[in-house]
C-alpha cells in the first residue's frame, strides 16, 4: 500500500510511506536453515525529478518517522528510482521515503500537472540469489524418475539419491531447512516435489496520482474564491438595503 498527498507544491519535502504487512507469527526458512522473522523490502519509483530529500531539508519531526532507513538510488542518472532493504519486517511495516519535490523553473525537463508514482514491496527471502543460483527458500524437485535409495542427512541439507529404471543413479542436492516429502523407498517423477515449499512471502505493486501543483494557480484560485465570496456579500447587502428602502416606501 502506498500513501502520498493528492497534490505538492515546487521544491517541497513530503512524505510517501510504503505499507508492507503480513503475519508476525510467520516465520521464513533462513540460509543457515533455521527458522526466523520475514524481512521485507521496497522499491519507490517516482516522478522524473523527485528524489530523496537531502538531510538538511527533512524536518525533526519527519527524521523520526524515517529513522534509520537507509536510501539506495537505482543509479547515478536515476536518482527517482529508489530500493530499500531488505530490513526487519518487525520493525518496517511501514517505510517512510522523505521526498523533495523538483522545480520547474529551475528543471525544465519537470512540467506542473499530473504525474503517476509506482511502488513495488517484498515480503521474504528471494528465491534466486543474485548470482542465479537458487536459494534454499524453494521447493526441490526430482533431477530423474525413479525410486529414492537413500537420503543422507550432510549436517547443512540432504542428499537424495534416485535410482533410475536402467541401474543409474543421480543425486540432489536439498538445502538447509527443507523439510523432505519422501522417503528412502519412495518411486518419483522427474520434476515431482522432494519437499515442502517454505516460500511465507510475496511480492504486490500499486500506483498512485501525485499533482506537482503551480502556486500561481493556487493564488488565483484564492483571489477568485475571495472575489466571489465578496461578490455574494455586496449582493447580499444590496438585498437588505433594497428592502429596507421598499419598507420605507410602504410605510407612507
Amino acid at each position: 500500500m502506498l500513501e502520498v498527498p493528492q497534490a505538492v507544491l515546487p521544491d517541497t519535502v513530503f512524505k510517501a510511506v510504503v505499507k508492507v504487512s503480513y503475519d508476525l507469527d510467520s516465520q521464513q526458512v533462513l540460509g543457515d536453515g533455521s527458522k526466523g522473522g520475514l524481512n521485507v523490502g521496497a522499491v519507490l519509483m517516482l516522478p522524473e525529478g523527485f528524489q530523496i530529500a537531502p538531510e538538511d531539508r527533512i524536518s525533526e519531526e519527519l527524521k523520526e518517522e524515517v529513522g534509520s532507513t537507509y536510501f539506495l538510488p537505482y543509479s547515478d542518472e536515476e536518482p527517482n528510482i529508489v530500493l530499500v532493504g531488505p530490513v526487519p519486517g518487525e520493525q518496517y511495516q511501514e517505510i517512510v521515503f522523505p521526498v523533495l519535490s523538483p522545480d520547474p523553473a529551475t528543471n525544465k525537463k519537470v512540467h506542473f500537472g499530473k504525474n503517476l508514482v509506482f511502488v513495488g514491496g517484498n515480503r521474504g527471502r528471494g528465491q534466486v540469489y543474485p548470482t542465479g543460483m537458487a536459494s534454499n527458500n524453494v521447493t526441490y524437485n526430482a533431477s530423474a524418475s525413479g525410486t529414492v535409495s537413500t537420503i543422507e542427512d550432510t549436517g547443512f541439507g540432504y542428499q537424495v539419491t534416485i535410482q533410475q529404471a536402467d541401474g543409474s543413479t543421480v543425486i540432489d542436492e536439498v538445502g538447509a531447512g527443507a523439510e523432505l516429502v519422501v522417503s528412502q523407498g519412495d518411486s518419483v517423477e522427474a520434476g515431482s516435489a522432494l519437499t515442502t515449499d517454505p516460500n511465507v512471502g510475496g511480492f504486490g505493486q500499486t500506483e498512485r496520482e501525485l499533482v506537482l501543483q503551480n502556486p500561481n494557480r493556487i493564488k488565483g484560485l484564492i483571489a477568485f474564491l475571495a472575489a466571489i465570496s465578496l461578490s455574494q456579500i455586496l449582493l447580499v447587502l444590496k438585498k437588505k438595503q433594497v428592502e429596507r428602502v421598499q419598507a420605507a416606501e410602504m410605510s407612507f
